[in-house]
């Protein structure tokens, strides 16, 4: 499962329905990234993905 750090626990929480989506970066290039809800108290969570794992979650 994926881990994020969840502002409102405070804490780094597992993911509960995780989701991949893509965003604009910087220069307009396309950044990977990791939407979901923390596991403990349902706070909305957002991961940016480095290039490493952006490219192991695709394989996957």
């Amino acid at each position: 499962m994926a881990q994020a750090y969840c502002v409102k626990c405070r804490a780094k929480r597992d993911m509960k329905d995780p989701k991949e989506v893509a965003m604009r970066g910087k220069g307009g290039q396309e950044r990977r990234a990791m939407t979901g809800t923390c596991s403990v108290c349902g706070t909305k969570m957002f991961k940016i993905l480095g290039k490493a794992e952006a490219g192991a979650k695709k394989a996957a």
